[in-house]
């Protein structure tokens, strides 16, 4: 049996995945990939177009993966409970799976932006946002503020940001959704 048997595109990725996992995303080619199958890199141009194809398609993965486990941690939640979830959800996939986390954050041209799970993220953020009965454009504003702080905190506290110091990140990370909580529950009124 030849090494390119059983060889598939869904295979290249999910390999792609777990070395972006071990070496970071922006190690992550398609030589790197071919080296770790023992193959040529030609042979592996059958199942992906490019780097960048493959980097796109692990992309696409995180960003399945973690709306699966979204869906799951937010059945049956609403408010504080919802939020906290879904919070917690993002921050456990970065420390389980940071290639892929990093991923995750790769820009997508718009079609394949649509094609993503990425407006399944945005529809269960905006689920939870319904509990805290903020109308439009302030839903949108309270999407981008939870990214941003959900994100800026992950990327910090990856990077070592917070190791050292008291009190903990875990600490820290309470005491933002609780504040985040607080903040929705008396998000003012927009003005006329």
């Amino acid at each position: 049996m030849s090494p390119r048997a059983g060889l598939t595109t869904d295979r290249l990725v999910r390999a792609g995945a777990v070395l972006a996992d071990e070496v970071g995303f922006e190690q992550v080619t398609v030589s790197a990939l071919a080296r770790q199958f023992d193959v040529k890199v030609a042979s592996l141009y059958s199942h992906l177009k490019s780097s960048k194809d493959l980097k796109t398609r692990i992309a696409l993965l995180a960003l399945e993966e973690m709306a699966d486990r979204v869906s799951t941690a937010l059945a049956g939640r609403a408010g504080k409970d919802a939020l906290a979830a879904f919070a917690d959800v993002y921050r456990d996939y970065a420390r389980e799976h940071p290639g892929r986390y990093a991923a995750a954050r790769t820009p997508l041209d718009p079609e394949t932006a649509a094609a993503s799970a990425g407006p399944r993220h945005s529809r269960m953020t905006r689920a939870i946002l319904r509990g805290y009965d903020l109308p439009e454009p302030d839903q949108t504003h309270a999407v981008r503020l939870l990214g941003s702080v959900f994100h800026g905190y992950i990327s910090l506290e990856s990077s070592g940001g917070f190791s050292h110091s008291t009190p903990g990140s875990e600490e820290t990370w309470v005491w933002i959704v609780d504040r985040l909580d607080a903040l929705l529950r008396t998000w003012p009124a927009p003005t006329p």
